[in-house]
C-alpha cells in the first residue's frame, strides 16, 4: 500500500483515479468546480503529509485562443500553474506530477528537478481512439530528473483511424478544426466511451447533459491515468516491471518518442505526412476546474 497523495484541480477525479487503482489514497484539494469556496488561492496544504501530489491547472491562459479572447473580452483566465507550484513548495511531497496543454510553461518549484515529456493517449495499450496530446511534467525532490517513458506501456502500432480530442462545450478536437455537435446524452456516452469510461458512469448522478458534458471534456482520459500511474509506482519500486525500460533512444526533454509501428503504418499506407499534423496541435483540455470562467479553451 502506498502512502497519502493530494489531488490538485481534481475536477472529475479521472487523474485520481489511476493513483488509486495502484494503491495511493488520494485527498483531493479544492477544485472551483464546487463553488467560490473551493479556490485553490485560499488553499495551504501541510508541509510532510504527501507523498506525492498530482494535477491538471486550467489551460486557457495557455492556449491558441487566449490572445483572441483578450481582445474580444479584455481579459482571459488566470494563469493557475503558479499556485500548483505553491502548493507543491508548501506541501514538500517525495516527487510531483503535472499535466497540461504542450504551451503551457514550466512549474517553477524549488528543490526538485524536473522533467517535461508529450503523451498522447492513443500511443498507449488498452486505450481508446481519443486524439490528446498532453504535456507531463514529473518532478523529484532532491534529485537528478526522472523520465518516466522508460516505464510507460507504449501500444507497438497506434490506429490509423483515431477520434478528435473530447472538449467540454461539446466538440471534437480535429486536427485544427473543431467539430460542433448537439450536446445530448448521446453525445455523453461518446465523450465517457473516448475517456476510457464506461457509457453508465453519469447514471446515478442529477447533472445536467452539459455539466456533465463539461467535466468530462476537462478531465485527463483515464487510460492516460493509469499509465502515468503505474510508471511512477515502477520507478518508486526501483524501476522493477514492465514497461519501456527496455527502449532505448528515449528523445530529450519535451519531444514526442519515436513510433516505429506508426512509421511503418504510414509507409505501407504511402502517406508520409499527414499523420503527425495533429500531433503538433494540442487537441484537448486540461483536467480540473477552469478557475470560475465560462470560456472552454482549446
Amino acid at each position: 500500500m502506498r502512502g497519502l497523495m493530494l489531488s490538485l484541480f481534481p475536477g472529475l477525479g479521472l487523474l485520481d483515479l489511476g493513483f488509486i487503482e495502484q494503491g495511493w489514497t488520494v485527498v483531493r484539494g479544492p477544485d472551483i468546480v464546487y463553488g467560490t469556496l473551493h479556490d485553490i488561492r485560499n488553499f495551504h496544504p501541510p508541509a510532510g503529509v504527501f507523498e506525492g501530489v498530482i494535477g491538471g491547472p486550467p489551460c486557457q491562459a495557455h492556449s491558441r485562443l487566449a490572445a483572441i479572447v483578450r481582445y474580444r473580452w479584455g481579459r482571459a483566465a488566470p494563469d493557475l500553474i503558479p499556485e500548483f507550484a505553491r502548493c507543491v513548495n508548501e506541501a514538500q511531497p517525495e516527487w510531483f506530477l503535472m499535466e497540461n496543454v504542450p504551451s503551457a510553461p514550466d512549474p517553477e518549484v524549488e528543490g526538485y528537478a524536473v522533467h517535461a515529456f508529450l503523451l498522447n493517449n492513443r500511443w498507449l495499450v488498452n486505450s481508446t481512439p481519443q486524439n490528446r496530446l498532453r504535456k507531463i511534467w514529473f518532478g523529484v525532490k532532491g534529485k537528478q530528473e526522472v523520465d518516466l517513458r522508460r516505464w510507460i506501456e507504449y501500444t507497438a502500432l497506434e490506429a490509423v483511424e483515431f477520434e478528435g480530442a473530447v472538449l467540454a462545450n461539446g466538440q471534437f478536437r480535429e486536427r485544427r478544426l473543431s467539430k460542433k455537435t448537439d450536446k445530448s446524452n448521446a453525445l455523453v456516452r461518446k465523450s465517457l466511451s473516448l475517456q476510457g469510461l464506461p457509457e453508465d458512469f453519469f447514471d446515478p448522478t442529477p447533472l445536467t447533459v452539459e455539466g456533465k458534458q463539461r467535466l468530462i471534456g476537462n478531465a485527463v482520459p483515464l487510460p492516460m491515468s493509469r499509465a502515468l500511474a503505474k510508471a511512477i509506482r515502477v520507478y518508486l519500486n526501483g524501476g522493477n516491471g514492465h514497461g519501456q525500460e527496455r527502449m532505448a533512444g528515449v528523445p530529450d526533454r519535451g519531444q514526442r518518442r519515436p513510433d516505429v509501428g506508426a512509421e511503418i503504418v504510414r509507409t505501407a499506407q504511402g502517406n508520409q505526412s499527414a499523420l503527425r499534423a495533429d500531433e503538433r496541435e494540442s487537441p484537448g483540455v486540461a483536467g480540473g476546474s477552469r478557475a470560475g470562467s465560462g470560456w472552454v479553451g482549446d
